[in-house]
């Protein structure tokens, strides 16, 4: 779980982990450099909390050096996890013609539009075969090693993740949902944030445009 300043959201998030067996399972948080208290809430859960540089795609990647699992499941620090979720991904990766997979989105959120929002990311993927960040993106570690693991560019790493995995076979994406926050859609606008995430994956799958010229558009900046 890469994280940044994530006090008001990762207790929430960490402690609906839906963990079967401890025993199997590693919980690893990098911190990007928080200024909060995201690291001190994290290391209440887990003792594997590693400090990097910032940028989720360098902080996941330095996630799974330090994991000991064959499985990983790339998580962020806002999105929750239904119960069950962790032996549905064993038993999907027990499929060998499956290469990764991702969950449905259903944004935490009971208002109308927010399902119609979920509807079609779920819809989306299907077609395009490509998973974002916030649907718990997974896989075998190996698979991640044999591809490089994410690029070290600064956005659309999930989405370059994916194009390299659909050339490996299928991407299995799992009806059980998770409960990504509708934080980013609050903060900027439903139909601002639908149009320019759009845009944004339109240029660089079909465009090719550069991720740092994203980055800076998707920060304002």
């Amino acid at each position: 779980m890469p994280v940044l300043d994530e006090e008001a959201v990762l207790s929430n998030t960490l402690s609906a982990l839906p963990l079967p067996d401890a025993d199997d399972y590693e919980l690893i948080v990098v911190d990007g450099g928080s200024s909060d208290l995201t690291v001190r809430i994290a290391s209440a859960y887990t003792e594997k909390v590693l400090s990097g540089p910032q940028g989720r795609a360098r902080q996941m990647n330095l996630g799974v050096k330090a994991a000991n699992g064959d499985i990983l499941l790339f998580l962020h620090a806002d999105c929750r996890l239904s119960p069950g979720a962790l032996n549905e991904v064993r038993a999907i990766l027990s499929n060998k013609d499956v290469v990764a997979g991702a969950f449905d989105i259903s944004l935490d959120s009971s208002c109308l539009r927010y399902r119609w929002i979920s509807r079609f990311a779920n819809r989306r993927s299907r077609l395009t075969g490509i998973a974002y960040g916030d649907q718990g993106i997974f896989l075998r570690k190996k698979t991640f090693e044999a591809i490089g693991g994410y690029a070290d560019i600064p956005l659309m790493e999930d989405i370059d993740l994916c194009q390299k995995l659909k050339s490996l076979g299928k991407i299995y994406f799992i009806e059980l949902p998770i409960y990504p926050s509708p934080r980013r859609f609050e903060s900027h606008g439903v139909v601002s944030t639908v149009i320019r995430d759009g845009i944004m994956a339109f240029s660089y799958t079909v465009l090719g445009a550069n991720p740092a010229w994203l980055a800076r558009y998707y920060r304002g900046k």
